[in-house]
């Protein structure tokens, strides 16, 4: 059975695909409401205690002249800001130490064969994420909709490996980014299956402020790849670690959010969610 955590998830990334769509007509509460099949009073107040903001608000910050404004402003500082770790503030991601080891070159070729990969599933503000990890750190995370789906999707990915149903410290340790208090996190450990290229890739994207943007151009100036930017954006959509690693937070040299892995509509609440943290 479907939980009351998902469902609300559901109707929230309804009302906000409604919003992408007509965000022109700037429509009311009172439409989006209607939508999602809730009397505007219970709309109102499961959007705020979902996105910690009104409707309205969250319009603002998604919207396509949101995504430029931020950067327009970020134009002569984003390689800055984004070479920085952003240890000035507590709800910034990098007040983590991340770090990014890839595995072997055997690792990488035998598909998985002799690592033991731990998985579970739990309840994000974003819906339900798979999560695994090994003995050298965590090595997938993935929004799902469906348990079943979600374990395929990783054992895609190491298909040789052997699988436990287990949670562990290093999940449990990882799930704590979306509570807002992150002064109890340790380290967090990335083993990642990946080429030299996409580990680069993967790391910059670490270096991106919780509440900024930035443009798959950028990426690749940051890697001293100026002419890479299509392979980048290759390489981002293989992501395998679901926000942590946030890829969200680039978006289209246009000021489109353009596509996500995980849902486009989820990719907009994810940039809403972290602009209303921010602010």
């Amino acid at each position: 059975m479907e939980s009351q955590e998902s469902i609300n998830y559901n109707r929230i990334a309804k009302a906000i695909a409604h919003i992408k769509a007509n965000f022109r007509e700037q429509p009311s509460l009172d439409e989006i409401a209607e939508r999602v099949h809730l009397s505007p009073y219970h709309f109102q107040r499961m959007f705020k205690e979902w996105a910690g903001i009104s409707p309205k608000k969250f319009l603002q910050y998604t919207s396509v002249q949101h995504a430029k404004k931020v950067l327009d402003e970020s134009k002569t500082s984003l390689f800055d800001v984004a070479m920085e770790t952003g240890l000035s503030g507590t709800s910034r991601l990098h007040d983590l130490f991340i770090s990014i080891e890839g595995m072997t070159p055997g690792e990488y070729k035998n598909e998985g064969e002799n690592l033991n990969i731990n998985y579970s599933y739990a309840q994000s503000p974003f819906g339900l994420v798979v999560i695994a990890s090994t003995e050298k750190g965590l090595c997938h995370v993935s929004f799902t909709n469906d348990e079943e789906k979600g374990l395929y999707e990783l054992k895609k990915q190491f298909p040789k490996a052997t699988y436990h149903q287990r949670v562990d410290q290093t999940q449990v340790n990882a799930l704590m980014v979306f509570a807002n208090d992150w002064s109890q996190i340790s380290e967090i450990k990335l083993h990642l299956k990946g080429t030299d290229f996409q580990l680069k890739v993967w790391e910059s994207l670490l270096k991106i402020p919780k509440g900024q943007l930035s443009t798959y151009g950028t990426i690749a100036d940051m890697i001293n790849k100026p002419k890479a930017s299509r392979a980048v954006g290759t390489a981002i959509g293989s992501n395998p670690i679901a926000y942590l690693i946030p890829c969200h937070r680039v978006i289209q040299a246009s000021g489109n959010l353009g596509g996500y892995r995980w849902d486009s509509n989820r990719k907009t609440a994810i940039i809403g969610w972290e602009a209303a943290q921010v602010q």
